[in-house]
């Protein structure tokens, strides 16, 4: 059961009640992270904004589907692995490469080397050495990328500890972590 409810958005009002109508066209549906995101308008605008501006880099959308499920995997978080592997099929991504998304891996060298770099910033709480930049850089991972890769991580970190702190419900066919 969830710890903070959903809001249901024909009671939404003002900003809020434009942020899920844009949710709900762009998608198609609101998802209960943006949901319960809405319980603060503010809250609501940082994680539209974020995906917006996320959306609008140098990565394209399977890479950015990947990163989201090599942290969601790591920190656990059964509602973002859920809705990154729906949304991941729905940007290209087979079950081969969902399933090695979660484990940092890919076939494709250069989504491989940036999942590892998500991986070692998530994990090193992105205190990353010289030679995890030296690996992606090595990999063709130019600088802009690799901001876009921190910007990722963050963004999915967030909606990770949201949807942790919160039990949001989950309404997209459920993916549950493995074990550590």
């Amino acid at each position: 059961m969830s710890r903070i409810p959903a809001l249901d958005p024909s009671t939404a009002s003002g900003n809020v009640k434009t942020l899920l109508d844009g949710v709900q066209k762009g998608l198609g549906v609101t998802p209960n992270l943006f949901r319960v995101a809405a319980q603060s308008a503010s809250v609501l605008e940082a994680l539209a904004a974020m995906f917006g501006a996320a959306s609008k880099g140098h990565l394209d959308a399977q890479t950015r589907e990947a990163i989201a499920l090599t942290v969601s995997e790591i920190d656990a978080c059964d509602y973002c692995l859920s809705a990154h592997s729906f949304l991941g099929k729905g940007a290209g991504l087979t079950e081969g490469d969902l399933d090695k998304a979660r484990e940092a891996r890919a076939d494709d060298t250069r989504l491989a080397a940036t999942l590892a770099f998500a991986k070692a910033i998530t994990e090193k709480r992105g205190r990353v050495s010289d030679a995890d930049v030296a690996a992606a850089r090595r990999a063709g991972i130019g600088d802009a990328e690799i901001l876009d890769v921190v910007a990722n991580v963050a963004l999915t970190t967030f909606t990770n500890y949201l949807n942790e702190v919160a039990k949001t419900e989950i309404d997209f066919p459920a993916v549950t972590h493995r074990p550590r």
